[in-house]
């Protein structure tokens, strides 16, 4: 009788997981086809007209930058001089801020690019004139092995939260797009559905708000916490062990791993920085939870990726102490 419960449950989530996932795809096709705007206030009447929830509008607007807005290359790798506003009159340099924030989030609709900041702003409009409360998000991202024990915080990226039904859930507009390849300083456009509405313990292990700098302990824990991927997200593939992103230990030493949901041992490797194969032993599976361990077997640095099926899904810094 328990046996067929828990079947049951398993089921369900699963019937639930598909039609979230139908449903989502049934979006995507409507925004796909929709036509060309002459600026937000039309597309934002078009997402009214087409759905009703809150939710279901967000990810509208979610879908309709990340399929056409493309990430601005060049604009990144060359940015313009900051604006600077003065005036003795803070209401008069309030104006000035809002007509150039608006100025700039319409070069962005009309020519399909922008950085970060004018997608998490055209995000803001668009969710804003279609009756739902957004906010843009300042703050730190990690994106690549230097950020692994990082000891400070940039603000360098921006993103959105948006409120359905009294929950504030969480966007990134700009990583759903695609990424950058810093080799070829291009955009390498993919629609990446993993960043809306994405659970906390994964976007906060990749994002850390300005609002929380002060925030010591979470700082830490942030900054010195390994460096996951999408799939780590598509998965839901909880990282149990180890507790940090930062590994000390002897040449010889057996580093143990334990990671949810990723109970499969086909395909699954794990590289250093040199491009070098690390043999992973003892693998078992107990639980739902896979554990491995390997072994540190340089004298120096190094960063260490797991991947399956040559996808990455977590980078962690060993530190040698010899």
């Amino acid at each position: 009788m328990i046996t067929r419960k828990i079947a049951f449950v398993f089921l369900f989530l699963n019937f639930l997981n598909l039609s979230y996932s139908q449903k989502y795809n049934a979006i995507d096709s409507i925004v796909s086809k929709y036509p060309n705007f002459a600026d937000t206030e039309k597309l934002a009447e078009r997402i009214q007209k087409d759905f009703t929830t809150e939710y279901d509008k967000a990810r509208t607007i979610y879908s309709w930058i990340t399929l056409n807005i493309e990430y601005d290359a060049k604009k990144f790798f060359n940015p313009s001089v900051p604006k600077s506003f003065i005036s003795k009159d803070p209401t008069e340099i309030d104006r000035e801020i809002k007509k150039y924030i608006d100025n700039e989030i319409k070069k962005t609709f009309r020519s399909k690019k922008g950085v970060c900041e004018d997608f998490s702003r055209l995000y803001e409009q668009i969710g804003t004139l279609s009756g739902l409360n957004v906010k843009v998000i300042n703050g730190d991202a990690k994106i690549d092995f230097n950020d692994i024990g990082r000891k400070r915080l940039y603000s360098r990226h921006a993103w959105n939260v948006v409120e359905i039904d009294g929950k504030w859930i969480l966007i990134d507009v700009t990583w759903g797009e695609g990424y950058l390849d810093y080799k070829t300083k291009t955009t390498v456009k993919e629609f990446t559905p993993v960043y809306f509405d994405t659970d906390p313990k994964y976007f906060y292990a990749l994002h850390f708000p300005e609002s929380e700098y002060k925030n010591l302990k979470d700082k830490e824990v942030y900054l010195n916490g390994p460096l996951i991927y999408n799939q780590t997200i598509e998965r839901d593939c909880e990282i149990l062990m180890p507790k940090s992103g930062i590994v000390t230990a002897n040449i010889g030493d057996e580093i143990l791993f334990k990671i949810k949901n990723l109970s499969e041992f086909d395909d699954l490797y794990c590289f250093d920085d040199d491009g070098q194969e690390i043999e992973m032993f003892d693998v078992r599976e107990k639980n739902n939870v896979l554990e491995f361990e390997i072994l540190c077997q340089k004298k120096r640095n190094q960063f260490v990726t797991l991947y399956r099926h040559y996808k990455a899904i977590a980078s962690f810094k060993i530190i040698s102490k010899q």
